[in-house]
């Protein structure tokens, strides 16, 4: 695994924005300076990570493993466990045993990975319910790869598998047009939601674009689109923990709709379910220890991430004395914490000038594993200036060599 720079594109960003990647230029605010700077504030193809086939095959392997084992654990949980203990209401852990029971199906996800191509990957957390950067991975990164590395390979065929996946699952539940509904003033959500639209097209489904504040419910307890048209299927990029706290959540159970991802899948996307795995898998490899007290951590640096986080917000690194050593501040936390075992991702010298933040010391990069229905299908690669990947991290391309 190497971190090497490359020779951008003249035309890179007419090139994206064909491919519909269209927030490749974003600030961390959000806001969209594309032909307001020649730096890189996102995207980026000034360097790319260099992987062997080998450690490839690696990252495949245990993705499948892991991912295998959260399965496990969710059988388990909803067989007789307890979801008090990963700090779900009430209302949110009946639909997530109602989605299991019906063996709703699940569509994709993305592991956090810390991992330098040295021992074995530690797998930090699973973007289970609402992950992004999907065009990034699936799409744009490949045409890149195509264009620069011809001879080079790439762990990547998110996309069709995704195509596949989702026209089985249409299949199975009986549905013909797919919405996706999300919170569209966001430039990054709505693109991700337009590529998936894509996806359902190629399906050979219907698919639309809402807006979640625009689902009703009619008198017979529907959910309808804002001409009153049934919505028989839904994926939705909004977290399970925010709309079961919606007040047309209390219809979710008894309403018809498919909901993708299921409701299940909050399970997953809970940081609860590492400390768990370690209980039930204690010395894995591919583990970290993980604790619900951090008492248990003691004489060791470590993380402390809240249940439900996203982007990083409110997770505080803690030396071995327990001194806190860096914070991200955030909304999260009332819903309880897990202690994880520090597992620093890997860190490469940047001193080129050509991205947002300038030359640096090092960049930290995470690896993200993708699975699609029950299966490891491709790499994402996030570096930030911080230990821990914020909204502000770039993305970069990768390759490797047979």
């Amino acid at each position: 695994m190497q971190r090497i720079p490359q020779i951008p594109r003249r035309d890179w960003q007419p090139q994206v924005e064909g491919l519909g990647f269209h927030f490749h230029s974003i600030d961390p605010d959000g806001n969209d300076c594309a032909g307001k700077t020649d730096k890189f504030l996102y995207w980026r193809e000034d360097v790319a990570y260099e992987f062997t086939e080998a450690e490839i095959e690696t990252l495949y392997e245990s993705t499948n493993e892991v991912h295998s084992m959260c399965m496990d654990l969710c059988a388990s949980l909803f067989s007789g466990g307890d979801l008090a203990r990963l700090g779900m209401t009430p209302l949110a852990q009946a639909l997530a045993h109602q989605s299991w029971s019906y063996r709703d199906p699940h569509l994709y996800g993305r592991f956090d990975v810390s991992w330098d191509g040295i021992g074995s990957p530690k797998f930090l957390e699973y973007n289970a319910d609402t992950p992004t950067s999907l065009i990034e991975s699936a799409v744009v990164q490949w045409h890149w790869k195509e264009a620069i590395h011809p001879q080079a390979d790439q762990f990547n065929s998110i996309h069709e598998v995704l195509v596949e996946r989702l026209r089985s699952i249409g299949q199975q539940k009986g549905f013909r047009r797919l919405y996706m509904a999300g919170m569209l003033e966001s430039q990054e959500d709505t693109g991700n939601l337009e590529y998936l639209m894509d996806v359902a097209l190629q399906a050979g489904l219907e698919a639309s674009l809402v807006d979640m504040a625009d689902i009703g419910v009619n008198d017979q307890g529907h959910f309808i689109d804002l001409q009153g048209d049934r919505m028989d299927a839904v994926f939705k990029l909004y977290p399970w923990e925010w709309l079961a706290a919606d007040p047309f959540a209390k219809h979710i159970g008894a309403a018809s709709t498919v909901w993708l991802e299921p409701a299940w899948k909050q399970v997953l996307s809970n940081k609860a379910i590492w400390a768990l795995l370690w209980e039930k898998h204690t010395g894995h490899p591919n583990l970290l220890p993980t604790y619900f007290q951090p008492g248990k951590l003691a004489g060791q640096a470590f993380v402390k991430k809240p249940l439900l986080s996203r982007e990083g917000a409110n997770v505080g690194f803690f030396d071995a004395t327990g001194k806190s050593t860096l914070t991200v501040e955030g909304s999260y936390g009332a819903e309880g914490h897990v202690y994880q075992s520090m597992a620093p991702v890997a860190r490469f010298p940047a001193p080129e000038t050509s991205s947002w933040h300038g030359p640096q010391k090092a960049m930290h990069a995470v690896l993200g594993t993708w699975v699609v229905g029950d299966e490891a299908v491709g790499l994402a690669v996030r570096e930030d200036i911080c230990p821990v990947t914020r909204n502000s991290a770039y993305f970069v391309p990768h390759y490797f060599r047979n």
